[in-house]
């Protein structure tokens, strides 16, 4: 689908019916006949589109100096719904961002609330007539959504740690490792978004004017913060499913070590029984009654001594 956008002199983004020369074309999840619009009324680069539309490109900036089209890929978070997983789940997925002469085109390979945001007018000072503010708006937009998305991480993983402190399960133990992989995700593209960034403050590709360069530092700031979020957390959700680990061995072994006690105590009555039933010669009270009480009496015993020396708790 492409949507044609342009901010009117009251600063307000409409809708319109055309194309006009400095508007921002929305396209999401293109046709073949869309695309095929792209490269000819627009005379888009196939490869820029190419990687605007492949969802493994990470974050990373390029321009052509031959047509003066510049390429700024970035990633945004969103909650995967084809996952199969009963928790919620995340991926980053890539927005391409180009400038030309007479427009500037946001394309993505799905539907997304964050281009829906821009869309609807809900993103603030977000100007179609300033390139590079435009820019910089979308990375802030898309830093807020990593942290309130991360903020949704920290609160799925203290509840599944709540769980496993009740009752440790597979379950519990799953989930934890497949907020780990969002985490791991998000700390990739955060950090490419990083990088993307300190190229545009350092090189010319994108035009960057006085009244940016707080935005920018805003966006540097807002950046640096999730990527440290997210180390945290991955460090949490890693010490979490060692420390667990530990007390799943922890536990094994007391589980062994009882089931060598209770197989060493019942083995006295069978050695007892076994000397009287291979009809050895010699043996005190052979029909005595209370035999069966002698072998109760030190299998008690037994017990006793095991559970008194080798730490072992019932």
């Amino acid at each position: 689908m492409i949507s044609y956008f342009k901010t009117d002199n009251d600063g307000m983004l409409i809708l319109l019916e055309k194309p006009q020369q400095g508007c921002w074309i929305s396209v999401v999840s293109p046709s073949a006949h869309e695309v095929e619009r792209l490269l000819t009324e627009f005379d888009l680069l196939p490869e820029f589109i190419d990687a605007a539309l492949d969802e493994q490109e990470s974050s990373y900036i390029d321009k052509d100096e031959e047509r003066n089209q510049t390429l700024a890929i970035v990633d945004y978070p969103e909650e995967d719904d084809d996952s199969d997983w009963d928790i919620d789940t995340f991926i980053t997925l890539p927005i391409g961002i180009i400038f030309t002469e007479n427009y500037l085109f946001t394309i993505c390979t799905r539907e997304n609330s964050t281009v829906e945001r821009m869309e609807m007018g809900q993103v603030k000072d977000l100007d179609t007539r300033y390139r590079t503010r435009f820019l910089l708006n979308v990375l802030l937009l898309i830093s807020q959504e990593y942290l309130a998305d991360l903020r949704q991480i920290e609160r799925l993983t203290e509840s599944t740690e709540k769980k496993l402190y009740s009752k440790m399960q597979n379950k519990e133990l799953i989930d934890i490792l497949v907020l780990s992989k969002s985490l791991i995700y998000f700390s990739t593209s955060l950090k490419a978004e990083q990088m993307t960034l300190e190229k545009v403050m350092r090189s010319r590709e994108i035009p960057m004017y006085e009244e940016d360069k707080e935005l920018l530092e805003d966006v540097m700031i807002e950046i640096r913060q999730a990527i440290e979020m997210c180390n945290i957390y991955s460090d949490l959700t890693t010490k979490m499913t060692d420390g667990f680990s530990n007390v799943i061995n922890n536990n094994m072994n007391i589980i062994m070590k009882r089931l060598t006690v209770i197989t060493l105590v019942m083995s006295i009555p069978n050695m007892v029984y076994g000397f009287y039933g291979m009809n050895v010669s010699g043996l005190p009270f052979p029909a005595a009654w209370f035999a069966f009480l002698v072998s109760v009496v030190l299998v008690i015993l037994a017990w006793l001594y095991f559970k008194h020396n080798s730490g072992y708790r019932s």
